[in-house]
């Protein structure tokens, strides 16, 4: 099928975590003074992102640390969130046209009897060591040598909905581990259905340990009322890369690749872009989350927006001239404030292609949820049931 405004093809790439400053709400949620892009580039004395100040990455209003541009190529905006939460799967979900009135629910005190009952049960493991919120690293050095003399695996959790299992990938293979999260998946229901349970595999020795690249995530599945599904009935194609599948469950994906780190991304991402293919490439860079945010490590946050910037003229000198750019972010972790969690803010939005106009400020949205309606309409695909387009103000019919 031919768009109207002549784009054939998506590519949507989520800096997973890469939050634009606190939403007006962020006190309720703890993170009032949050602002992800602003605040590490206060702690490395600014950024060095000129291909996304080009887009027009520091014209978006009230954003902090970033050079304005004269003229940007791009459309820039930003988003705030209406669901309620601040996590990966409720941010994405958002953005593809959910909205989650309701928050998953969270365990600040560990799993009741009840879950860790059953799941040692139906699992056969001999028990569970920790069951308490926890950083990922800290939680295998402290008891990785524990887990490895007693095969239990590690069970921890965050201030996100999450079930996580650490598990050495001596003692349990990563299949092993992945059957293991299925298991808890399939536990984990009802008034416990956590937004995702989380295989977390690791190697190393004598306390000093490593978590590999073989992360897996084991989400509920979303209604099928959203943008991919709607992409993908029409025929085309939805490429997830990264753990977009995960986040998903799989639902109204067409292809998928993971991914071990946010260069791999971008490669198999720039894969994807020199093959034949019509619809939606969607990616996920997660390493700004997982690696740096959630570890409060400023200086490795900063050297990764950087790390991207660099990779964007491969980008641009890939698109088609029926391509279009999004670039945006599903929350915020902010790596310079005392919490190691998720912060709730809004998230940038910057889009450019061929096809659209040049430095289009769109404001302030309502939603993530614009983005989904934006590609539907673009598409010709039935609208989202939240969301408004900004079409009419980036694109020009064609056709």
């Amino acid at each position: 099928m031919d768009s109207k405004y002549g784009i054939n093809r998506i590519i949507w790439i989520v800096l997973d975590s890469v939050g634009a400053g606190e939403l007006p709400d962020a006190a309720a949620f703890g993170d009032e003074g949050s602002d992800t892009i602003g605040n590490t580039s206060k702690a490395v004395g600014g950024l060095h992102i000129p291909n996304m100040v080009k887009l027009g990455l520091g014209n978006i209003d009230g954003i902090h640390g970033v050079d304005s541009y004269d003229s940007p190529i791009g459309c820039y905006g930003k988003l705030a969130e209406i669901s309620n939460g601040k996590d990966t799967t409720i941010g994405h979900w958002e953005m593809a046209g959910i909205y989650s009135p309701d928050p998953f629910p969270t365990y600040p005190n560990g799993f009741p009897a009840e879950i860790i009952n059953k799941f040692i049960e139906e699992t056969g493991i001999p028990g569970i060591l920790a069951n308490i919120p926890a950083s990922g690293t800290e939680i295998i050095a402290q008891l990785g040598d524990e887990h490895v003399a007693t095969k239990k695996p590690i069970i921890y959790t965050s201030g996100d909905s999450v079930f996580q299992i650490a598990a050495h990938e001596d003692v349990y293979p990563v299949e092993e581990l992945y059957e293991m999260c299925c298991i808890a998946r399939k536990i984990l229901c009802g008034k416990h259905a956590v937004a995702r349970v989380i295989a977390r595999p690791f190697v190393g020795e004598n306390g000093v340990y490593t978590r590999t690249a073989n992360r897996r995530d084991f989400s509920l599945k979303p209604s099928e009322d959203n943008i991919l599904c709607r992409i993908a009935d029409a025929g085309m194609d939805v490429i997830g890369i990264g753990k977009i599948e995960d986040i998903f469950a799989g639902v109204g994906i067409t292809q998928a690749q993971h991914t071990k780190d946010n260069q791999d991304g971008m490669d198999v991402t720039l894969s994807y872009m020199r093959q034949k293919n019509q619809g939606l490439i969607y990616t996920n860079l997660v390493e700004f989350d997982s690696k740096w945010g959630h570890r409060n490590d400023y200086k490795g946050y900063a050297k990764g927006l950087e790390e991207f910037d660099a990779r964007l003229p491969e980008v641009f000198a890939a698109m088609q001239e029926d391509d279009m750019l999004i670039i945006t972010a599903d929350h915020g972790c902010d790596p310079t404030t005392p919490s190691t969690d998720h912060s709730r803010e809004y998230v940038p939005l910057l889009m450019y292609g061929k096809k659209l106009r040049n430095n289009i400020n769109l404001g302030i949205g309502k939603t993530y949820a614009n983005i989904a309606q934006t590609v539907a309409d673009i598409f010709g695909l039935t609208s989202t049931s939240v969301g408004e387009s900004y079409t009419e103000e980036i694109c020009t019919e064609v056709k």
